[in-house]
């Protein structure tokens, strides 16, 4: 989207001279009577039409026939109707050159006939590139500023605060109200308000897009409920991120894609909300997961975001006027993921030299006696310019609700440098307000203000270029183990040697070092445990023998549609711990890579790293750290230590799937991987590898699958 275009975009969306409302209403009972309501309550300066066959006058103004009887071409126009009647709108406003056209209507989302036709609709004239759709299902937009308040939300029959900075992009109409209101109530202004609906033509990431270059915007709210258009909201956050401005999400939905058990644990790990939460972060944006540290820690990360990357767990200090709330905030703060910090002796010295004395542990606690300016300000100098901290949290107590000039001020006077918040124990509106006018961040919960600190300090800057959204075929299959393994070998992840003998036997020798492991082989396999296809620890040829006897007989009975005609014979390596390592192609965000402890348990432990793919190095040891697991192989109390380094290795290889992509690969993964003691590198005995098409075997899948690699 060129400047040009965002500019005309984001003009007939949040900055039109002339509006239609089609379908107004004059009944006040009626929510298509709400948007001229409130663009008149509002006093909004610019013009307005409305379109009405029914009506020769609704809200005091002219009621036109059709969109195209109104004398000018409207900015933008807010289409009230049913869903028939609006493409039908729609339709006329593209001829018109319409720039903007939000439809509240639903109708268009489903897998009925009738919803299918609507939208294709929707979509062939948005195609026509002349007028962009805001929607299906949009509740509006609002830009307080300007007193623009052109929606049917309810929540917007109140006046709102103005002179904000934060603009907020919602897939949900009812969390602009939720938000509006909830901000007026903390005396947080909002600069514009967009309800995206169901983004059949112009996206959430395309309306922020838009207001980017506005320096009356300083922040973003997201509230989503899916990630798609992720192509868009890539570009997005790119564009903020190079202008300093500071992106917030709340996701909807956790999910644990029960269904992806079938093909891999991998499916399972990497659930819809993992992947959001991958997704957000390689893009750039901050996640947090309570509403208010959505509303209130804009302040926060703009000042995280000036200091560059700092710790991911930060080290915060914690000072207060009350013992019980300060130990609050450190629980929540430790239970976040941060580590709340003690003083070091050279800063205990430093307060002690100002008459603040204080005990060994780590909170802070300024008692009756930081209820002084003097005493709460020199403790905050002190602790904010001690190197030991990342971030400092001030805690008042009831004073900030009865005096809040003694309590708060000094909290406000040392804002500036550090990164700076303050969780205020009472009720005191007057003091929260005080602090967000200071440009501190005030939460009124500890584990709000700890939310906005752990989140504010996970942003990384954008890590990926925009990619285009990718397909996922309806009809995939699973490559047999030997074929797997070509695909690991081609990416560089080394594999156990192992051989492919045919059945029956009987057999003379193990062609390969013992002991191995005996595992039924054929495509479409990808857990063959289940089936009873794998036997362990067999030393010598009568062991072989018998494996393969229990195998066929097992699998035979389990599944007969199973050929039992091969087997994979595999050396067991001894390793010091197991990983599994996957790669899948998600259909909005694209590719991703997953580690996470190995095993047939791993789904059941849930200990796991997601990112999108393709990793480099250093992404690939922040997953190892994440994974808690891994712990234990870097000498944990003097445990013998694994080669992480060929495990960060294997990681970076595997994320080069998304090379494979255009090949038919949709998903592998080695589970598990065996990690081996420092220089002896790490060893896949296992793999599954998923890819487009049905029928097995399939020569066109030859360039995929390489040789595979028999070794005996």
């Amino acid at each position: 989207m060129t400047s040009d275009t965002r500019e005309h975009l984001y003009r007939a969306l949040a900055r039109p001279r002339s509006v239609a409302v089609v379908g107004a209403s004059d009944d006040p009972a009626k929510t298509t009577a709400r948007p001229l309501r409130n663009l008149a309550d509002s006093k909004w300066a610019g013009e307005v039409y409305v379109v009405n066959p029914n009506r020769d006058v609704v809200g005091g103004h002219r009621a036109y026939d059709t969109i195209g009887d109104v004398p000018t071409v409207p900015d933008h126009v807010f289409v009230l109707t049913g869903a028939d009647s609006a493409i039908d709108a729609a339709r006329e406003c593209a001829r018109m050159g319409v720039g903007v056209v939000t439809i509240m209507a639903d109708g268009f989302v489903g897998d009925s006939p009738e919803s299918r036709r609507r939208m294709a609709a929707l979509e062939e004239i948005a195609s026509s590139g002349r007028t962009r759709i805001l929607g299906p299902s949009s509740l509006g937009v609002v830009n307080p500023a300007r007193r623009l308040v052109l929606t049917a939300n309810a929540a917007f029959a109140e006046p709102l605060p103005t002179g904000g900075g934060i603009f907020v992009a919602s897939q949900s109409g009812s969390a602009i109200g939720a938000l509006a209101s909830r901000g007026k109530d903390a005396g947080i202004a909002f600069h514009t308000m967009v309800s995206t609906g169901s983004e059949v033509d112009l996206s959430l990431g395309e309306v922020c897009l838009s207001s980017v270059d506005d320096p009356e915007v300083t922040s973003y709210i997201l509230f989503l409920e899916n990630l798609s258009h992720a192509g868009d909201l890539a570009a997005f956050a790119r564009a903020a991120a190079e202008r300093g401005k500071p992106v917030l999400a709340y996701k909807l939905g956790r999910s644990e894609a029960a269904a992806e058990l079938a093909v891999s644990h991998t499916g399972a790990l990497a659930g819809d909300d993992a992947i959001a939460d991958a997704a957000l972060r390689d893009l750039g944006i901050t996640r947090v997961h309570t509403f208010d540290a959505l509303l209130e820690a804009h302040a926060l990360a703009r000042s995280t975001r000036a200091r560059g990357r700092v710790r991911s767990a930060p080290r915060v200090a914690v000072v207060s006027t009350t013992g019980g709330g300060g130990a609050m905030m450190v629980d929540c703060l430790a239970l976040a993921g941060a580590e709340p910090t003690g003083p070091s002796e050279r800063t205990r010295a430093e307060l002690a030299a100002a008459g603040i004395h204080t005990g060994g542990g780590t909170l802070v606690d300024l008692t009756l006696a930081g209820t002084r300016y003097e005493v709460m300000k020199s403790a905050l100098d002190i602790l904010l310019a001690a190197p030991e901290f990342d971030a400092v949290v001030a805690v008042p107590g009831s004073s900030a609700r009865f005096h809040p000039e003694l309590a708060v001020k000094p909290i406000v006077d040392a804002a500036g440098g550090k990164p700076l918040a303050a969780f205020v124990v009472p009720s005191a509106p007057e003091a929260l307000q005080m602090l967000r006018d200071g440009g501190v961040s005030a939460f009124r919960s500890p584990e709000a203000c700890a939310d906005a600190i752990v989140s504010a300090f996970s942003y990384r800057p954008p890590r990926l270029e925009v990619r285009p959204p990718h397909q996922v075929p309806a009809v995939t299959g699973v490559l047999d183990e030997q074929s797997s393994y070509g695909v690991f070998a081609e990416l560089g992840v080394p594999h156990a040697p192992f051989v492919v003998l045919d059945t029956p036997g009987p057999f003379d020798r193990i062609p390969v070092s013992t002991p191995v492991a005996v595992k039924i082989h054929a495509a479409g396999l990808a857990h063959k445990s289940d089936l009873g296809g794998v036997v362990l620890g067999v030393t010598d040829a009568n062991g072989l023998t018998s494996a393969v006897d229990t195998i066929v007989s097992s699998v035979s009975r389990t599944d007969p549609t199973v050929p039992t005609d091969r087997v994979l014979v595999q050396h067991m390596v001894r390793g010091l711990g197991e990983a599994l390592i996957g790669f899948r192609v998600d259909p909005d965000v694209g590719p991703i890579v997953l580690l996470a402890a190995g095993g047939v348990l791993a789904e059941l432990h849930n200990d796991r790293s997601v990112r999108l793919a393709p990793v480099d190095a250093d992404t690939a040891q922040e997953m190892i750290d994440e994974v808690t697991a891994f712990r234990a192989l870097a000498g944990f109390r003097g445990l013998p230590e694994g080669d992480l380094g060929a495990l960060r290795d294997a990681v970076v290889a595997v994320s080069h799937a998304a090379g494979l992509v255009d090949r038919g690969v949709v998903e592998l993964e080695a589970n598990p991987v065996l990690v081996c003691a420092v220089g002896e590198g790490v060893f896949a005995v296992d793999a599954v590898v998923r890819v487009a098409g049905g029928s097995y075997p399939d020569r066109a899948l030859s360039a995929v699958a390489g040789a595979g690699g028999m070794n005996p």
